[in-house]
């Protein structure tokens, strides 16, 4: 039993699967707005689709990522004791992982409806693509956006067989969410990725002037989050819930202002851990209780 526990925890690790936590209360959100527009709660099988595809997605892209960065991940000091330079963890045992993930990505879909299942090889390479754009573009923060708005279109697509603009919108917001976070935590690979022909808006345009950028995008984001609520017609929930992200957003931006040793960790994971978490909850409350929460004259 204690090996099985050591098993699971080293591979968790090494597909970071505690980072789910960032697009999947998008995802559920999504599917949540869904399901009232379907005037009903989708059934239990297909939210467990819907997190099986997400899990093995974002498995899938982490796998990918770890395979084509190890030499990288060797050479960085920060990065070195990764599984793949270290040797925890075999290259062909990666490799067989990313397939695997594959494989249950696109079973999921096709489990779900014929839309998904058709557009699931696509949602594979796009999130896979991810990886390698940092050899070639200052703009690789914005590819990962890309590959993470997917979940929120995804779970629409896995509730409604179709496509419309709630998912669209709420993919826009979190690709410039994760422009935001994803900029902050490079900063910390700035010289490294510098010294290796690496490419990041934080190479291209400096460490101040990224933090720049980064925050304009979650400002970006945060409006674009509140003009949401107000075309999907959410009210007082809502309207608490954004006064928390907007508290989480200031926050990671004044620590990753500090820049001290464990800055990051708190800026990147758990202040934005908290937007997410914040975000489902509220929406789930506007659509479980949506005349509860209006406002009363």
């Amino acid at each position: 039993m204690n090996r099985l526990l050591e098993q699971i925890r080293l591979w968790s690790d090494f597909v970071k699967i505690s980072h789910t936590i960032f697009a999947l209360p998008f995802a559920l959100a999504s599917m949540a707005i869904a399901a009232r527009e379907n005037r009903g709660w989708p059934g239990w099988r297909t939210f467990l689709l819907i997190l099986v595809a997400m899990v093995c997605a974002r498995t899938c892209a982490m796998a990918f990522n770890r395979i084509v960065d190890r030499k990288f991940d060797a050479l960085n000091p920060r990065t070195a004791s990764r599984h793949l330079p270290a040797g925890s963890i075999s290259l062909a045992s990666a490799w067989t992982l990313w397939g695997m993930s594959a494989a249950g990505l696109i079973s999921a879909s096709w489990m779900i409806n014929d839309l998904c299942f058709y557009l699931s090889p696509v949602a594979l390479a796009v999130v896979c693509f991810y990886s390698l754009t940092k050899r070639f573009t200052s703009y690789t923060h914005v590819y990962l956006g890309v590959a993470l708005a997917l979940a929120p279109i995804g779970a629409w697509m896995a509730v409604t067989g179709s496509i419309s603009w709630e998912p669209v919108w709420l993919g826009v917001v979190v690709v410039f969410w994760l422009i935001g976070f994803d900029i902050i935590y490079a900063i910390q690979d700035y010289e490294f990725d510098r010294k290796q022909g690496l490419h990041s808006i934080v190479v291209a345009w400096g460490p101040n002037n990224a933090l720049m950028a980064a925050f304009l995008s979650h400002m970006l984001m945060w409006g674009l989050l509140a003009v949401f609520g107000l075309l999907v017609k959410f009210r007082i929930a809502y309207l608490v819930g954004m006064g928390l992200i907007l508290v989480c957003l200031l926050a990671e931006h004044w620590l990753a202002r500090r820049r001290s040793l464990n800055w990051v960790n708190t800026a990147f994971f758990k202040l934005n851990a908290v937007v997410s978490s914040v975000f489902i909850a509220v929406t789930l409350a506007e659509v479980v209780f949506p005349d509860f929460l209006r406002f009363r004259r």
